[in-house]
């Protein structure tokens, strides 16, 4: 992995947050670059062929923040479909970052896996929100801040879903990128505290 903050979060830290919940992942090319967006509060951007990851974060954001997801279970009737907005509240910006990192992740695994990436919002949203609830003690709640239950969002076997990546499926061998399970490398590029370089478009 080739890791390169732009921020004045602490470079450590994230680096050390990030690099835990991609080990179980075994997937060793990848470049993130966090770094601060020109307007909005976060957004993330995955460039498949390159395993390039932008995680851009609102300076002006104030915490704890709760972040509007997708991580609900769509409802429908005769008409139309619609899906309830679930908010999961984060503590500090290295978690705002660490969801968008997740979520950007679980689209590289899944095109990895010979999937199409597209309509995945709402599994990405669940693949990065479990990493925070389990781990971080973040809270899931619904429109009117009233706690949701696990069963009313974590419903899916997310991890069928990009098997081949990780070498599960009966014989298919892991992607060409994957490393053993504990060993990603990672290079660190710009850790310290520093401005944005305005290197590429941000959102």
């Amino acid at each position: 992995m080739e890791f390169r903050n732009l921020t004045s979060l602490d470079g450590v830290r994230l680096r050390n947050m990030v690099v835990r919940h991609t080990v179980p992942h075994a997937y060793g090319r990848l470049k993130l670059t966090v770094r601060y967006s020109r307007s909005a509060d976060f957004s993330g951007t995955c460039f498949y062929r390159e395993g390039r990851i932008f995680v851009n974060i609102g300076r002006h954001v104030c915490y704890p923040y709760r972040l509007a997801t997708h991580v609900a279970k769509a409802r429908s009737n005769r008409t139309h479909w619609w899906r309830e907005t679930y908010y999961i509240v984060v503590a500090d910006a290295y978690q705002l970052a660490l969801f968008v990192y997740l979520h950007e992740l679980y689209h590289l695994l899944v095109r990895l896996a010979g999937r199409s990436p597209r309509c995945k919002e709402s599994r990405c949203d669940r693949f990065a929100a479990r990493v925070l609830v389990d781990h971080y003690g973040c809270s899931i709640t619904d429109s009117r801040g009233r706690a949701v239950s696990r069963e009313q969002w974590d419903f899916e076997d997310l991890e069928r879903l990009v098997a081949p990546v990780r070498g599960r499926r009966a014989g298919r061998r892991p992607a060409p990128t994957a490393v053993p399970t504990g060993q990603v490398p990672v290079r660190i590029l710009g850790l310290g505290s520093r401005a944005d370089s305005g290197s590429g478009p941000n959102d």
